[in-house]
């Protein structure tokens, strides 16, 4: 791989998930790095050599109220970490995890680590001088390493962005993390397409190669892969599921695998999966689309496309219904609630309901869901569910939520991340008084 020439001779990575082309000096990177992450911290402007995946990384962070001399908290530890380590996913391919990685970890004084979905780490092993090392920094099971909690690190930079990615020295967001570098991919489930964590080699400079880029996705693709033989499988006429929080296009897992449905289609299955008596064709206008001049045709072909999706016998008419039940994960989340299940609520909830749909009906029950789990959090006052939530591109401007979790973990980083959300909330308000009156 070599670098390509833009048309004004600068010289552009072929690959900008990489973060470094061969040939290039890492001494000199570091340094021009340094430089660009200082005036980033001052003034707020990113300039080169920092590859458009870290400035976006480091705009997220500094959003969320991240700061350069901040430090990892840990969420989890001892018999909580252990249990919550126990029942996640990924605890079935740790031993290939460790096959495939172990050795590689060891030799090159590198440690292994893997993340939860909402970049917690749950595992770090390797090289013991390098743990005790990686301590300082709190790179250490159960602790959080979401972007919105410690800026741009592969780990959490991975789940963010749903991609592999390398994160070198000085890209970094926080100083302190500033002398490793890393390489992430992100897992998912078989059935699902949803992220379930990623797998992390962190170290030294050495790491930036391609090569470790390529060596995580490859561990990360046969953990998907064993997962696909670990996982349950339904049995035939199992009733089809469909995942539709945290993405814009649902999913519908049924007998012949996993369809993924276009952004109306989804909302269209959504509704009827709600509604198992059926919905009128005036009904089902009224619910998806928000101008009332949107004509019967356009929704009959929609739903005639969809049934050819879907094959034959499974969307009836007069009125429009599903013809098997369909379990959704927002009605699983919804019963949740309504039994109290807080915790199981909010292990379930991968985020906002189809988060694209501007449907009516879409956006009140999205709203719903959402506003109904995060009082339920809040009454709750459970620290851990508190700053999942917090932590979550969902939430990381949820004021109240962002007061609760003080209110029981009051950290330097939480209180500091509360400052900014209540300045903000005040600029305006403060703004208007201001303004002469006529």
């Amino acid at each position: 791989m070599s670098p390509a020439t833009s048309p004004s001779g600068e010289t552009e990575l072929t690959d900008p998930w990489v973060a470094l082309e061969p040939g290039t000096d890492p001494a000199e990177q570091v340094r021009l790095l340094r430089r660009a992450h200082e005036r980033f911290t001052e003034a707020g402007t990113v300039q080169r050599p920092v590859r458009p995946v870290v400035a976006d990384s480091w705009r997220r962070s500094a959003r969320a109220g991240v700061g350069p001399d901040g430090t990892a908290s840990v969420d989890l530890s001892d018999g909580d970490l252990d249990v919550y380590r126990a029942e996640h996913p990924l605890a079935r391919v740790m031993p290939l995890v460790r096959e495939l990685m172990g050795t590689f970890a060891a030799d090159g004084e590198h440690l292994l680590a893997v993340c939860d979905e909402h970049g917690r780490l749950l595992w770090v092993e390797g090289h013991a001088t390098t743990r005790r090392q990686a301590e300082w920094m709190n790179f250490v099971p159960g602790a959080q390493w979401a972007e919105t909690a410690v800026g741009t690190n592969a780990p959490g930079t991975a789940v963010a962005v749903d991609r592999p990615v390398q994160v070198f020295a000085a890209e970094h967001f926080i100083r302190r993390v500033q002398p490793w570098t890393c390489a992430a991919a992100p897992v998912h489930d078989p059935r699902t397409g949803r992220v379930l964590g990623a797998v992390d080699i962190t170290g030294g400079d050495g790491l930036a190669h391609p090569h470790s880029l390529g060596f995580v996705q490859a561990v990360a693709r046969a953990a998907e892969s064993q997962l696909t033989l670990l996982l349950p499988q339904r049995p035939a006429g199992d009733i089809p599921e469909l995942s539709a929080l945290g993405r814009d296009e649902a999913v519908l897992v049924g007998d012949g695998g996993g369809t993924r449905l276009s952004r109306r289609h989804s909302e269209i299955l959504v509704l009827l999966s709600r509604h198992p008596e059926g919905l009128t064709g005036d009904e089902l206008l009224c619910a998806l689309y928000e101008d009332e001049s949107v004509p019967s045709v356009t929704l009959r072909a929609e739903l005639a496309r969809l049934r050819r999706v879907l094959g034959p016998g499974l969307l009836a008419s007069r009125p429009y219904r599903l013809t098997v039940p369909v379990e959704s994960d927002v009605a699983l989340v919804e019963r949740r609630l309504e039994s109290g299940a807080v915790t199981g609520a909010a292990r379930g909830y991968a985020g906002p309901l189809l988060p694209a749909s501007q449907a009516p009906a879409v956006v009140r029950l999205r709203r719903r869901v959402a506003d109904g789990l995060r009082t339920a959090l809040i009454a709750r006052r459970d620290p851990d569910l508190l700053s999942d939530w917090a932590h979550a591109p969902w939430g990381e401007d949820d004021l109240d939520v962002w007061r609760a979790l003080a209110a029981v973990r009051p950290t330097v980083s939480v209180r500091a991340r509360l400052a900014a959300l209540e300045s903000e909330l005040a600029a305006p308000a403060a703004t208007w008084l201001q303004r002469p009156r006529s």
